[in-house]
């Protein structure tokens, strides 16, 4: 990468023009983690939470952000997600929920933004249904994993 693209030549922000871009089937994949107390985890995989189905109201929640990620950050297009799939696995011998996230569409940019966004909130919510028990919980490592499309290609962490 030799340059920022969200600046142009005069150095003044703008959004960068995908106009002439090829559409292709893209797709990013994220993870992130919420550590947090044992007995926080526990509750939270017994199902026995006041607030309800924590995991449950978690996914629908990334779900939900990834498709309103260009009202968020200022220079992301509004994207035609086509997929978005949030795996919420509990990892009791580590005390935390591993978020993975996969967004897809066929546009004329990544969605990687979209997939950083919906596994952050995910993990938010997780936090929101939780923080009166367990306000030490601790988000962690949320990080791009893979994308593929477009004209730099795959990439892989």
């Amino acid at each position: 990468m030799t340059q920022l693209t969200h600046f142009n030549q005069a150095g003044e922000v703008h959004m960068v023009d995908v106009g002439d871009k090829t559409i292709t089937e893209r797709t990013a994949i994220t993870e992130g983690y919420i550590e947090m107390q044992a007995d926080t985890l526990k509750l939270i995989m017994a199902g026995n939470h006041k607030k309800g189905d924590v995991l449950g109201t978690a996914r629908i929640a990334g779900i939900m952000a990834s498709k309103k990620t260009a009202e968020l950050i200022p220079l992301c297009h509004p994207l035609p997600i086509t997929h978005v799939e949030i795996k919420l696995t509990p990892q009791p011998e580590r005390d935390r929920v591993h978020c993975l996230t996969t967004v897809k569409t066929h546009g004329q940019t990544g969605v990687e933004m979209e997939a950083l966004n919906a596994t952050q909130v995910a993990l938010l919510t997780i936090y929101d249904m939780c923080k009166a028990v367990d306000r030490g919980m601790v988000i962690q490592s949320v990080q791009l994993l893979e994308k593929e499309g477009g004209k730099s290609g795959h990439w892989r962490r």
